[in-house]
């Protein structure tokens, strides 16, 4: 039996290899804890390829770490290494003729767009987390968060990585070519990996002209229908500059607006979020949008006037997380529909839940302008963990009616360990059987982040 204490305590510095704590062994929604043999916390890419050979050599399993806030469980270690990633947290170059920065793995989201920022550039990628999600994670689930409608995925925002196999070699493409053809393009492979594939330590990430014109409303409208209508016209009238299209439930809303002590702009079964932005500073978007509106009917909508109204808005979006906490603990879905079987995927599985789950409560919101909503279940009189007893009944319902609907179980935050039993419904056994056939070519020994991905 290994003493891997002993062993790394010969390879790498002392304060490389830390003491367990809460805020890495639970995960974000305290379900999972991890239970590995050893923490290691590498501050140099170097060190990542030493703890890499080692364990290759001895079949010891690697767990990747970021900032800890997935939703699935990802990075919850079972025995093995959990190696945490939070130290190699350098920007090593920003570009401007290229338009983009180079990172390393355990950089916070945050701090690459404060960076951006202060180069007058933007880093588009926004999610609830970005104070303490790390941009090796970003990566690791093709994370997508509300601006996905104009600048796309983090798959779209990535221009070359540096990787870490699992046998130590390192990888690096990170110049910013922006054409390639030389052969399979073999970053996507590790983007949306889950750490299943390999170690990302750092990346090149695409910059765009800050925004300097915004206009920010926020619409009431009586069905999805509705919503759909609206995002179809919006697209065809203001082109790209439509960056964001938030769909918001009215429990949702109310919910958000009682925990935000905040008032609703308006009053309806559903609410949209919708932001234009210009990168020419012509001062016309507001009136555009208003114009807009009025002609094509939505009237039931409040256009932000300052920035504060509009911070305002985007607080009741973004605080709806936080404020369904008080319903108990909730049966999270991470979902995505063709945008025009939204309305059809919401009515009929809310009516399949409510007749297997008297009472239960569903909170929906999300990015309807990618087809993708959070849709969170909460049962009535159960504000513990005890409520994923029913878990697999409710997903079972859920997912039946997103499949039927074309859509797929997973649209930013990943598998993980939570949703890998469904991978085979949404993929073809072809499309696994490649998958593993790519899993043991580069990790013939199963070390990395195991049990996770794939059934």
């Amino acid at each position: 039996m290994i003493d891997l204490h002993t062993e790394f305590s010969q390879l790498l510095p002392a304060d490389e290899i830390i003491e367990p704590s809460p805020i890495l062994l639970k995960d974000q929604r305290n379900r999972f804890t991890s239970t590995p043999d050893i923490i290691l916390q590498p501050h140099c890419v170097k060190n990542v390829q030493t703890i890499m050979r080692f364990c290759h050599q001895h079949h010891i399993s690697v767990t990747p770490q970021g900032g800890n806030t997935g939703l699935c469980g990802a990075a919850v270690a079972q025995g093995g290494v959990l190696l945490n990633l939070s130290k190699l947290n350098r920007i090593r170059n920003i570009d401007l003729a290229d338009n983009c920065i180079t990172a390393e793995a355990g950089t916070v989201l945050k701090t690459v767009q404060q960076t951006a920022e202060a180069a007058n550039r933007l880093f588009p990628l926004s999610l609830a987390s970005e104070g303490s999600c790390q941009i090796g994670g970003n990566i690791a689930c093709n994370a997508g968060g509300l601006n996905v409608l104009r600048y796309g995925t983090m798959r779209d925002l990535v221009i070359g990585l540096e990787i870490v196999l699992p046998n130590g070699e390192l990888i690096s493409h990170l110049h910013p070519l922006h054409k390639n053809t030389t052969g399979y393009d073999l970053r996507h492979l590790f983007i949306g990996s889950e750490g299943t594939l390999g170690i990302i330590t750092a990346a090149t990430l695409r910059l765009f002209a800050n925004p300097l014109d915004k206009a920010t409303a926020w619409v009431g409208i009586p069905d999805i229908e509705s919503a759909v209508r609206l995002l179809t016209e919006t697209q065809a009238h203001f082109a790209e500059r439509l960056c964001s299209f938030e769909l918001i439930s009215r429990f949702a809303a109310e919910l958000s607006s009682e925990f935000s002590n905040l008032p609703l702009p308006t009053h309806s079964e559903w609410h949209i979020l919708l932001e234009l932005t210009d990168s020419l500073p012509n001062g016309s978007l507001n009136g555009q949008l208003a114009e807009f509106l009025y002609e094509k009917g939505f009237t039931d909508s409040v256009l932000a006037q300052s920035e504060q109204e509009r911070i305002h808005m985007w607080a009741l979006r973004e605080n709806i997380s936080a404020s369904q906490r008080k319903l108990g603990t909730s049966i999270k879905h991470d979902i995505a529909v063709p945008i025009g079987r939204v309305a059809d995927f919401v009515r009929r599985c809310a009516k399949d839940l409510e007749q297997n789950f008297k009472g239960i409560q569903i909170v929906c919101f999300g990015h309807l302008g990618d087809g993708s909503l959070h849709y969170n279940t909460f049962l009535p009189d159960i504000l513990s963990n005890e409520a994923y007893r029913y878990e697999d009944d409710i997903n079972g319902t859920v997912y039946r009616n997103i499949l039927a609907c074309n859509g797929t179980v997973a649209a930013e935050h990943g598998i993980g360990i939570i949703k890998k039993q469904w991978l085979d419904k949404v993929r073809t056994p072809a499309e696994i059987a490649l998958m593993k056939s790519i899993k043991q070519h580069l990790d013939p020994y199963n070390i990395m982040n195991p049990g996770k991905l794939l059934p």
